[in-house]
């Protein structure tokens, strides 16, 4: 048997042996590429997009704010349902454990890639989504949810 033909055997081998969970979740793996000014950027020493999970039980349709409350305090606030709600906690300097605010969505900072390049923990980032991917904050506000109440 010659060398390619090896090859095609052990991938063929190989892809049996994987369950239809790992071939799913091997399929969401991607090398990010970011888009930075309507161009594709890769970015060294980020990890790939991994999809962490969809819509919280108990959770609106627009779930991004919902996501946000459950991943930093552990339970759904409902005030915070609504993203543009997160606008009220005070500003704060990007750090990890921030949010990234704008009316209509928001996100949790992870880990600063580059510039304004972060890694984030991302609700309903797309097809109904929670990703931990790499993104801008241009043009987001950001904020320190225990930072302050939402009252008044």
């Amino acid at each position: 048997m010659n060398k390619i033909a090896l090859l095609g055997a052990g991938l063929a081998i190989a892809l049996a042996a994987t369950s239809p969970a790992e071939a799913k979740r091997h399929h969401h793996h991607r090398h990010h590429q970011h888009r930075h000014h309507g161009q594709a950027v890769r970015v060294e020493g980020a990890r790939d997009t991994v999809i962490v999970g969809s819509r919280p039980t108990g959770c609106p349709h627009a779930f991004c704010g919902c996501e946000a409350s459950l991943f930093l305090f552990g339970k759904i606030i409902p005030t915070l349902n609504l993203a543009a709600n997160w606008l009220r906690f005070p500003r704060a300097e990007p750090a990890p454990h921030m949010v990234a605010a704008r009316p209509g969505h928001v996100f949790v900072l992870l880990r600063q890639i580059a510039g304004d390049l972060w890694l984030t923990h991302d609700g309903n980032s797309g097809r109904h989504m929670t990703r931990e991917h790499v993104r801008s904050i241009r043009g987001y506000r950001i904020v320190n949810p225990r930072g302050g109440s939402l009252e008044g």
